[in-house]
Parts: C-alpha cells; sequence; structure tokens
C-alpha cells in the first residue's frame, strides 16, 4: 500500500529524535490498543476514536499513531474503513459443511453486507467450463465479478459463472448488493444445495492487491466452488479469493474404515 510506504519514510532518524525512540512510541502504543482490545474493553466492529482524539491521550503525532494502527492491521486486531478505524471481527467462515451466501454469512455475524461490481459480461463458455458445468462448448454464460465487504471492509473478490439455461435473464438482474443466491431462488426458482470446494494459497497480483487493502505478493485464499441445485445439476462455477486474515474454513472430517 503507499500509504504504508509513506509512513515508513517518515519513519527517518533525526539528532533529536533517534529511529529506536520512534520504534519505542509506536510499539508503547500498539501495545496499549492491542491489550485494550483484547481485555474486552472494545468489541468487534466497535468503531475506534479519531485518530487525532487518539494521539493526543497516548501523546504521540499522528504519524507514530498510523504505524500503531498499520501493524494492528497487519495483526488482524483492527482495519481501516472509509472514514476512521474499527475493531476487526475476526475471520469470518461458513459453520462446517453449511452452504451460505456472503449475505448470509455476513448476516449472521451481525454485519452489513456490500458489494460493487468489477465486471460482468456475457460469453461463450471455455472448454473447461462446458465440461465442469455441463454445457456444450460455446453455451452461454454470465460472469459476473464483485469486490464484496463487511461493514465497508473489504473482505473477498468473488468471479461467478452461471449458464443462461439455469437463469435466463439474469444479466439484467440489479446485483450490485444484492444476494446473488437469493436472486437465482427468489426470482428463477434455483436452489444452490450443495457445493465442491477446493482451497488453496497464492501471492496477491498488483490489481487484487489494490482492491483489498494489501501489497502485492502478500497471500490470499483461493477458493473454487462448483455449486448444485438439489437434483444435482451444476448451477454454478464461482472462484473467491480472500484476504489471508479475513476468512477461515472450516470442515468435519470423518475417518473411515
Amino acid at each position: 500500500m503507499v500509504w504504508h510506504r509513506s509512513i515508513v519514510a517518515h519513519m527517518s532518524a533525526t539528532p533529536d529524535r533517534p529511529l529506536d525512540d520512534l520504534q519505542l512510541r509506536y510499539q508503547r502504543v500498539q501495545q496499549a490498543l492491542a491489550d485494550e482490545i483484547q481485555r474486552g474493553g472494545r468489541t468487534p466492529g466497535a468503531r475506534l476514536p479519531p485518530e487525532r482524539a487518539l494521539a493526543e491521550h497516548f501523546g504521540v503525532s499522528r504519524v507514530t499513531l498510523r504505524r500503531a494502527l498499520d501493524e494492528l492491521t497487519h495483526s488482524g486486531i483492527v482495519v481501516r474503513t472509509g472514514n476512521g478505524w474499527q475493531v476487526a471481527s475476526g475471520a469470518m467462515s461458513e459453520p462446517p459443511n453449511e452452504l451460505m451466501s456472503f449475505s448470509e454469512m455476513a448476516a449472521a455475524r451481525g454485519l452489513a453486507a456490500g458489494g460493487h461490481v468489477l465486471e460482468r459480461q456475457m460469453r461463450a463458455a471455455t472448454l473447461d467450463e462446458a465440461e465442469a458445468l455441463g454445457l456444450a462448448p460455446g453455451a452461454p454464460l454470465f460472469e459476473l465479478e464483485r469486490l464484496r465487504t463487511m461493514d465497508d471492509v473489504p473482505i473477498l473478490i468473488d468471479r461467478t459463472r452461471i449458464p443462461l439455461s439455469v437463469a435466463p435473464g439474469i444479466e439484467d438482474a440489479d446485483l450490485e448488493e444484492t444476494s446473488l443466491y437469493r436472486t437465482l431462488e427468489d426470482r428463477f426458482g434455483v436452489r444452490p444445495a450443495r457445493a465442491r470446494f477446493t482451497v488453496e494459497a497464492t501471492p496477491a497480483d498488483p490489481r487484487r492487491a489494490h482492491l483489498l487493502g494489501l501489497e502485492t505478493g502478500q497471500p490470499l485464499l483461493r477458493c473454487q466452488q462448483r455449486s448444485e441445485d438439489d437434483a444435482g445439476r451444476p448451477i454454478e462455477l464461482c472462484e473467491m479469493v480472500y484476504r489471508y486474515d479475513r476468512y477461515r474454513f472450516r470442515a468435519t472430517l470423518v475417518r473411515g474404515g
């Protein structure tokens, strides 16, 4: 993030304020805030006081305060929102073995789901997509890419592909902040019932890093999902890339034999 590098640039030593002293200052603020949050003084999702008030409270400059907040961000303790800072809500996850939409996960945590459409288009299915979805090669698909947020905090980027044979006319639906699963159920009578799911780690490219508030090369959790309806018909392919510190995958494993 450019913002983070600009703060580092201000951490240079001066004759009257050696670098070690500056490091001790931001580390003291970082530890004090972390202790207060972890003792339960501030609940998940709670907004922190404005930067000016925090800087005055700890007796440090706003440059020092922001360095402390940035370190707490990397630790997953606080997150930056559009108009300040708040206590992180922790890594989100679905209950084990339960298929939930992003909006349902947010609602379960008492948070507001949001979204911004990055790209939407109609196109022909590739050979791999056609095979995965049980379609003829070149069959028409609707592709939707969105940045998803919870309480304005970026969580993931998802790229969904749905056959038009499953939901004819879905390309005209308003999906900026509307649940895709709810739209499939209410408008098209299609209920996602189960999904095949894989997870792997991948480094963030410059575009995704910028959208998710990360440095290029920091880890992402890349999830591939193929959803089916109650009859076992493939209805969706989805690629989701999560910030490494904002998603936890849970599963129930059963020993065979």
